[in-house]
């Protein structure tokens, strides 16, 4: 290729999602992005990407082209730090999927460190519940809460995760305290934003729980403030509500059963041969940030820490 700019504004294109978008970004007119795509088309002699007048999508052959742009261009960018002796220093648009409250509390409080250490990069970062399309939407990477299963992309355990039954004291002191699971169904039992059953690891194994309650939200933060309103049990992470717990304004509830430990934080990626710089160094960031022990369950000390109580352990 003799135009490497034509390279730079198609994967623009496909990481912004539309011509308009990737102007703004480049400083490009869209019918100037509109014209570099022809180009490359015409020089390549095929059809990258099917587009309408709002939205764009990626051939098949456009596809399997990105992927390698994305390659190239990552190697050019470390290419010219080695040059400049500038090996750990990255550059460009870095493009996000996270959960909404997850993102809110967990990664927006820590992107001013990240920026002093990386002031070359820039973050897109886009907040919803709903499972994204990472290489469809153009992300870089996406932050999951899940046990993950199979799957073509790469995925990086960023830290554990550890969900719990919890109530406000008030809502104990007047319905009760449940002293085993079956108690559960003399409650009021909030549901998850995905209406997920509740999959609880205890001393007799893993057991499924359908909680049925007067709420039914697509949101997370809807849950939370319903339990902490004392309306009834919620089936929590305590990277959400350790807070609460350390206060007192929740008591964790059946103790002996808490989610699997399969369930994870993971920072997941297309999979390509090449990781970019700038996905690289995030990432990165957020597993050292989180750790094994991750700084919202280390607060809980000094007595007031949730301890596993699975199978009798602490």
């Amino acid at each position: 290729m003799n135009n490497l700019g034509d390279l730079e504004v198609f994967a623009r294109m496909v990481s912004a999602g539309s011509m308009s978008a990737a102007g703004r970004e480049l400083g490009l007119s869209p019918a100037v992005v509109s014209k570099r795509l022809r180009r490359l088309e015409d020089r390549l002699g095929t059809r990258l990407m099917n587009r309408t007048t709002r939205q764009i999508s990626l051939t098949e052959a456009g596809q399997g082209f990105y992927e390698r742009v994305v390659a190239i261009l990552a190697g050019l960018e470390e290419a010219e730090s080695f040059v400049s002796r500038r090996s750990n220093v990255a550059r460009g648009i870095l493009k996000i999927s996270a959960p909404t409250s997850f993102g809110r509390m967990h990664v927006a409080p820590h992107l001013q460190q990240f920026f002093e250490q990386n002031p070359g990069i820039q973050i897109n970062l886009n907040l919803h519940d709903d499972m994204t399309d990472i290489v469809g939407e153009g992300y870089d990477l996406a932050i999951r809460i899940a046990e993950l299963k199979d799957s073509s992309l790469v995925a990086r355990k960023l830290a554990p995760v550890r969900r719990v039954l919890c109530a406000t004291p008030e809502y104990l002191e007047k319905n009760g305290t449940p002293e085993t699971l079956e108690d559960l169904e003399k409650h009021t039992c909030l549901p998850n934003h995905n209406s997920e059953i509740w999959r609880l690891d205890g001393i007799d194994g893993s057991i499924n729980f359908k909680p049925t309650g007067p709420i039914q939200t697509n949101s997370s933060e809807v849950v939370r403030e319903a339990v902490l309103s004392g309306i009834g049990i919620a089936y929590r992470s305590t990277w959400d509500i350790g807070e609460s717990l350390m206060s007192g304004n929740l008591k964790q509830v059946l103790p002996q059963y808490e989610s699997s430990r399969l369930v994870a934080i993971h920072a997941v990626y297309a999979s390509k041969t090449f990781l970019p710089l700038k996905v690289r160094l995030f990432i990165d960031y957020l597993a050292e940030l989180y750790g094994n022990t991750p700084y919202w369950e280390q607060n809980m000390s000094d007595g007031s820490q949730i301890k596993r109580q699975i199978g009798g352990h602490s």
